[in-house]
C-alpha cells in the first residue's frame, strides 16, 4: 500500500566554505499514510528539519537534492519547478514554525497575516477567509477568537502566538501540515493547551502531520509512529508505543535514557562553613509599562557554587527577573547585590568587571546571535572586551570555547543561519563562557537542544562549575533538568514568587496549588497521558481556572 507521502532514498548535500563536498541526508526512506502523524526525532544536526523542509520542496542555502524522491500527492517535489511547489505550499502542504514570533511581522494585526496564504492563492473571498480564521481560532482553543485577529503579535502570549501560526498554516485547507518543534518555548501550562488543539484539529480534518521535536514525552502524546535519525540516516521506524517501550536500536536506547537525566545531588558544607551569598535580589518590583508591575517583590538569594532554578508559565516573571538581575530592565525599587555590594540598576551604569562576573544565556539564540557574524566574530568580540585577547591567542580560545560545547573548531567560520538551533543555542552558551563569569543566568537555554545534547549541556554545565566555582540561576519550564542541575527550586506566578523549596521536594513537597499544577503537567513518556488528563476532573478544574 502506497502512502499520502512517500520518500525514497533521499539524499541531500552541500558544499562547505573550503570547497568540501558533504552529504547531509543518507538515502532516507518513509511513508506517511493519509490522517497519520509521523514523528522525526534525533539529536541537532540529525537531519530532522532538513528531511521535512523537503517536503515543501525546501533546501537551505548551500543544500541541494543529489538523489532520491519526495512524493507527495503523488506529485515529486523533487522534479517539480519551483513556480509548481510554490502553486502546493500552504495549499496541499503547510509549516508551522519552531518560532512563532520569528514567523510574525510586528507591524501588521495577526488576522492579515493568518489569512495571507488565502490571499496569495486567491483561495477564497477575503471575509470567508477572514471567517474560516475565526473558526480556527475558535477550533485551536484561542481566547476572544472573534476579536484576537486584531491584536499585533507583542499582545498576545507565546503559546497564544504558536496557536496563532498554526492557524495560518491551516488556512489554506493543507493535507499534510509540518510541525516544527512548536511547543520547544512553551512552558508545561501552556504546551498541554497547544497540544490538545493541535491533536484535535489535526484530527477534526483528516490532515496527514510531520512533527520534528526533540521531547520524547511530547511526540508521545501526538505521533503514531516514530522515525529515529542520527547523522542524516534513519536508526529506526516503529509505532509510537514500540519505540517508547521496546526500542530496538541502542540510539533509541540512549534517546529515551536521556529523557531521564541524573538528578542533582547536593553537597553538603563541611562542618563549621557558612555558606557565601553570589547573587542576592532584595524586595524587586518591576514594570514594562507605567503602573503595570510584571515583579512583585520578589526576593531570593543564591549561594556560591550553588544552582537555582526559577520556573513558572510564559508571562509568570522568570525572564523579567533576568532581564532585571543583568540590568537590561532597571527595576522600579529594590536591589540587586552580587558578592555582599550592591550593583548599579541599569547595565550601562556597571563597571566592565561587574558586566564579565554575570552573564546571561539568552532563550532565542536566532535573536541574540548576529546573523552577519560569523561564530568565530561572536566568540572573539567578548575575548577582546574583557580580557584584551587578539590574534593567534583570540583564535585558540575560540577554538577551546567551541570544544566547551560540543562543537568542532571548524564551526567559527559559519554564521548562524547556517547551524541549527541547537548549535546556535550553544554558541550562544560558549559567548558567555568567554567572559569567565562568576554567575551565569541561563534563560530557557536547553529548551530548543534535543535530549541527548541537553543531558550533554547539564554535564557540561556541571563540570564547568566544579571547576571554575560558577554558580547558575536556572529559569526553565522542564522540570527534569532543573532536576538534573538545580540545589533549589523559585516557583513564580503573575510577578510573584509563590513557593520556594530544595529541589528533592518538587514532587512531593509543593504546598501551593499553582505549584502542584505546573509539577503534574510535565509531559510522560505514556501515549495515553494527555487524554487521561481530560478525564481528571482536579486537573481540568485547576487548567480552567
Amino acid at each position: 500500500m502506497t502512502g499520502f507521502v512517500e520518500i525514497r532514498d533521499l539524499r541531500l548535500g552541500a558544499v562547505t566554505d573550503p570547497g568540501r563536498d558533504i552529504e547531509i541526508i543518507k538515502g532516507v526512506s518513509f511513508d506517511i499514510a493519509e490522517g497519520e502523524i509521523v514523528a522525526l526525532i534525533g539529536e541537532s544536526g540529525s537531519g530532522k528539519t532538513t528531511i521535512a523542509m523537503t517536503l515543501m520542496g525546501h533546501c537551505r542555502p548551500g543544500c541541494s537534492i543529489r538523489a532520491g524522491s519526495v512524493t507527495v500527492a503523488g506529485r515529486d517535489m523533487v522534479t517539480l519547478t519551483e513556480r509548481q511547489r510554490a502553486a502546493m505550499r500552504g495549499t496541499e502542504v503547510a509549516y508551522v514554525p519552531q518560532s512563532a514570533a520569528a514567523a510574525f511581522n510586528p507591524s501588521k494585526r495577526l488576522m492579515d497575516q493568518v489569512i495571507e496564504v488565502a490571499r496569495i492563492h486567491d483561495l477564497m473571498p477575503l471575509d470567508q477567509a477572514r471567517a474560516k480564521a475565526v473558526e480556527l481560532f475558535r477550533a485551536l482553543a484561542l481566547p476572544e477568537p472573534e476579536t484576537i485577529g486584531q491584536r499585533y503579535p507583542h499582545q498576545v502570549s507565546g503559546g497564544q502566538l504558536q496557536r496563532l501560526s498554526a492557524a495560518m498554516a491551516l488556512i489554506g485547507g493543507p493535507k499534510l501540515v509540518i510541525f516544527d518543534e512548536p511547543t520547544t518555548a512553551l512552558d508545561v501550562t501552556t504546551q498541554i493547551e497547544v497540544l490538545r488543539a493541535f491533536k484535535s484539529v489535526m484530527a477534526a480534518g483528516g490532515m496527514a502531520g510531520v512533527y520534528v521535536s526533540h521531547d520524547l514525552a511530547v511526540v508521545a502524546q501526538i505521533a503514531d509512529r516514530i522515525v529515529v535519525l542520527k547523522g542524516g540516516e534513519v536508526q529506526e521506524i516503529g509505532t509510537t508505543e514500540q519505540i517508547l517501550h521496546a526500542p530496538q536500536h541502542p540510539y533509541t536506547r540512549d534517546l529515551l535514557a536521556a529523557f531521564h537525566p541524573v538528578p542533582h545531588a547536593v553537597v553538603a558544607l563541611p562542618e563549621g562553613e557558612r555558606r557565601v551569598p553570589a547573587l542576592e535580589v532584595i524586595n524587586v518590583c518591576a514594570a514594562y509599562a507605567p503602573g503595570r508591575l510584571a515583579l512583585r517583590d520578589v526576593s531570593c538569594t543564591l549561594d556560591k557554587g550553588r544552582n537555582l532554578g526559577v520556573i513558572g508559565e510564559s508571562g509568570s516573571g522568570k525572564s523579567t527577573m533576568a532581564r532585571v538581575i543583568s540590568g537590561l530592565l532597571p527595576p522600579v525599587s529594590g536591589s540587586i547585590l552580587m558578592g555582599g555590594r550592591e550593583l548599579a540598576a541599569d547595565a550601562r551604569q556597571r563597571s566592565k568587571d561587574d558586566l564579565r562576573r554575570l552573564q546571561i544565556v539568552f532563550q532565542l539564540a536566532d535573536t541574540a546571535l548576529n546573523p552577519a557574524r560569523s561564530v568565530g566574530d561572536i566568540l572573539g568580540r567578548p575575548l577582546t572586551f574583557y580580557h584584551g585577547l587578539k590574534g593567534r591567542a583570540r583564535e585558540a580560545r575560540v577554538a577551546e570555547l567551541l570544544d566547551m560545547v560540543r562543537l568542532p573548531a571548524a564551526m567559527r567560520h559559519r554564521l548562524p543561519g547556517e547551524l541549527s538551533g541547537g548549535q546556535k543555542q550553544r554558541v550562544n552558551l560558549a559567548r558567555a563562557l568567554a567572559a569567565q563569569p562568576e554567575v551565569i543566568l541561563c534563560d530557557e537555554i536547553t529548551s530548543a537542544l534535543d535530549t541527548v545534547v541537553a543531558a550533554a549541556v547539564i554535564e557540561l554545565l556541571k563540570e564547568l562549575q566544579r571547576e571554575l566555582d560558577l554558580s547558575y540561576v536556572f529559569i526553565s519550564h522542564d522540570l527534569s533538568t532543573v532536576q538534573a542541575i538545580c540545589d533549589e527550586v523559585m516557583v513564580m506566578f503573575n510577578g510573584e514568587k509563590v513557593e520556594h523549596l530544595p529541589t528533592d521536594r518538587i514532587q512531593n513537597g509543593a504546598e501551593h496549588p499553582y505549584s502542584r499544577l505546573l509539577f503534574a503537567s510535565v509531559p510522560k513518556l505514556d501515549p495515553g497521558w494527555l487524554d487521561g488528563l481530560a478525564r481528571d476532573p482536579e486537573f481540568s478544574a485547576a487548567m480552567r481556572r
